[in-house]
């Protein structure tokens, strides 16, 4: 970087929009005060990190300020000619947050931090200007990055979404198919059933014996060596009776709850000639029955999780306080997210107080509550490649207090009391904005005028969320 002493004016700094109504006395103390540089294009003039060394005013040139998030470039905007960046009056940045790399030679002028007290001391006007810019660019970048924290949450959220609903919505196109190709098997065994030729009283035993095979509650559970002789010794006596297809019929007549003693029976009332069109129809009609049940199971799973994320939003609701069961929005949070905790190898351990009263609650901020709370506790466990992740409530007096801990290896007390802060965050860049938290108090404390507070001990932290049960 090459020092320079450009030509910078009163009458040009007055033309800087924040500037204009600052007394032109005080634009020269900067102009005295403040130390001007070039630096080539290609290079940083700071990245994430390094300590802020005072306020930028462009003069000439552009630089991009963007950060990395999983080796993506997000960018945060571009500096041009007259605008204002790095440290202001009362800021409490001590490190800066993201990089500024320069597109074309620029030319600034800085005021170094030590610089900063006789600023506030003796120029009113250029303070206020200076804390303007400060506030504009703190609401711009808190935007920004709250959004990216929505977008991130949101990302999350859909990826465990679509894997959960991957797995159901496969089930029906395989079960679909399987039961086309099925069905077109049907007519040739309907051929060999209508030629069947059974007394009427035989027919009304094999009926009623066939449902009370199906409704049997008491259906033994088999070990797999259990499981295996009980196939086999289906099998052969199938075999013994020339029914065809003998494997598929025993594997599917025992999933069924048949015995062999229930063969007998049958045995005793249909023709021995007819038992192999009479027990593969039946198979027929069980197999379809059971790919029928797996498509009805898989669509009531997509049908429960469009639920869950109805709920989770609140779609179609008011967006002002109402009674709410808590334990509503938590277990439909525990749903969306179960991708995630079971990914994780993360035991769930839910011990809710039945008894807690409704509370009077914005849901679908909750929701955000639960969510970031959730989420940091299966980060913190992320490392262990398991853990427990236990949810309690209870009522304490006229609050309902929701405790959500981890086992994880805890928050050192170093920064405990910082966690709360926007923008603070332990995890690496690309995988939070630091503002998780602040949403988390900021809904509990400033939307429910209720109290978040941490504490934690390796093996053991624990978020308490006490919310008042009258709003």
């Amino acid at each position: 970087m090459e020092t320079i002493t450009p030509i910078v004016t009163t009458d040009w700094l007055h033309s800087i929009e924040a500037l204009s109504d600052v007394p032109a006395d005080q634009l020269q103390w900067l102009i005295d005060n403040s130390e001007c540089r070039t630096v080539p294009e290609g290079d940083y003039l700071f990245q994430v990190g390094d300590p802020i060394h005072g306020a930028y005013i462009v003069i000439s040139g552009k630089i991009k300020l963007y950060y990395l998030q999983k080796q993506e470039i997000i960018e945060v905007g571009i500096l041009g000619p007259k605008d204002v960046s790095g440290a202001l009056p009362f800021s409490r940045a001590k490190k800066i947050t993201v990089n500024a790399k320069v597109l074309q030679e620029t030319t600034l002028m800085t005021l170094p931090m030590e610089k900063f007290r006789e600023l506030v001391a003796r120029n009113y006007e250029l303070t206020g200007a200076f804390v303007h810019v400060m506030t504009n660019r703190v609401r711009n970048f808190t935007s920004l990055q709250q959004q990216n924290e929505k977008m991130m949450a949101l990302g999350k959220l859909s990826a465990g979404l679509a894997h959960e609903l991957n797995n159901p919505a496969a089930a029906i196109v395989r079960g679909s198919e399987s039961l086309v190709h099925h069905l077109q098997l049907e007519p040739d065994l309907f051929k060999d059933v209508i030629n069947v030729r059974i007394e009427a009283k035989d027919v009304d035993f094999v009926t009623s014996k066939l449902f009370e095979i199906l409704n049997r509650a008491d259906k033994p559970r088999l070990t797999l060596v259990q499981r295996t002789e009980m196939e086999d010794e289906m099998r052969d006596w199938l075999e013994d009776h020339k029914v065809e297809c003998a494997d598929d019929v025993a594997q599917n007549f025992l999933e069924y709850g048949f015995t062999c003693e229930d063969m007998e029976a049958f045995d005793e009332h249909i023709p021995l000639e007819y038992q192999s069109s009479v027990f593969n129809w039946i198979n027929t009609n069980l197999v379809t029955e059971r790919m029928v049940q797996d498509i009805r199971e898989a669509a009531k799973r997509i049908f429960e999780l469009i639920q869950s994320v109805k709920n989770f939003t609140h779609m179609d609701q008011g967006k002002g306080k109402e009674r709410i069961d808590i334990h509503t929005g938590i277990i439909n949070t525990l749903k969306m997210m179960e991708y995630k905790l079971k990914k994780g190898n993360i035991t769930v351990v839910k011990e809710f107080d039945q008894q807690l009263p409704m509370v009077m609650a914005l849901v679908g901020e909750l929701n955000q509550v639960w969510t970031n709370l959730i989420d940091n506790s299966a980060d913190a466990m992320e490392g262990n490649g398991k853990g427990t992740l236990t949810i309690r409530t209870e009522r304490d007096h006229s609050f309902a207090k929701v405790s959500i801990i981890d086992d994880g290896p805890g928050v050192p007390e170093d920064i405990r009391s910082q966690i709360f802060d926007p923008f603070f965050t332990t995890k690496e860049i690309g995988k939070g904005t630091g503002l998780g938290l602040d949403v988390v108090q900021r809904i509990v404390v400033g939307q429910h005028h209720g109290s978040v507070k941490c504490t934690s001990v390796p093996g053991h932290t624990e978020f308490i969320v006490c919310l008042p049960i009258a709003g």
